[in-house]
């Protein structure tokens, strides 16, 4: 992803400081959520519903991300029948598509994996224009509470595995019960440095 990140100039678009509680995150809008209750190394948000442009992606994490990202990236940046520009947005998402036999936060070279981006709030499903490419899609996502897990440093799969690890026994503490595979969201560019990074684990709560 760093060399097309660097050929459309995107270091900026997905930089900003660590805040996106409020919609934003830098000047990029993100999913909007209400934090409800701290879990002690997590917290328990309450997202509002919003509208992600998707493709799914057959690989390994780090080549699914990176398929995936430009497919987005080029629906966005004028890959549609009016040719428009649709704003950048943050973070970008990733959840695997993984055999109930599967560990949680494993997968193997041939797994198929989500990635998304958030389509901004000016839009709505009948508005946006219509991808060329036939792969990408949109999903609404209705109001959902999600167990999450704020982390820096780089997003090999063994520290998604571990990130993913953590926040399960801290849901099992709680006395929660979760609901599908778990989503990665990464909020900066390849450039920012590992421990300055924003990366998050999440798991719907049932």
């Amino acid at each position: 992803m760093r060399r097309f990140l660097t050929a459309l100039g995107l270091g900026a678009a997905l930089a900003g400081p660590a805040q996106a509680q409020d919609g934003m995150y830098g000047k990029y809008e993100t999913p909007r959520y209400t934090v409800i209750r701290d879990l002690g190394g997590a917290e328990l948000r309450t997202y509002e519903p919003h509208l992600l442009a998707v493709v799914s992606v057959r690989g390994n994490q780090r080549g699914a991300l990176n398929q995936g990202f430009r497919a987005l990236a080029g629906y966005i940046f004028g890959g549609n029948d009016g040719g428009a520009s649709v704003d950048m947005t943050s973070p970008v998402g990733q959840s695997a598509q993984i055999a109930m036999t599967s560990p949680v936060g494993q997968t193997q070279d041939d797994g198929v994996w989500t990635v998304t981006f958030m389509m901004p709030r000016a839009y709505d499903i009948s508005t946006l224009p219509t991808p060329q490419n036939d792969a990408v899609r949109f999903v609404e996502v209705p109001a959902r509470d999600m167990a999450v897990l704020t982390f820096s440093g780089r997003v090999t799969q063994r520290a998604l595995a571990a990130q993913t690890q953590t926040l399960e026994q801290i849901i099992a503490r709680a006395g929660l019960a979760t609901t599908g595979a778990p989503m990665f969201m990464f909020y900066d560019d390849p450039f920012t440095l590992p421990q300055a990074r924003r990366n998050e684990v999440a798991l719907e709560l049932l």
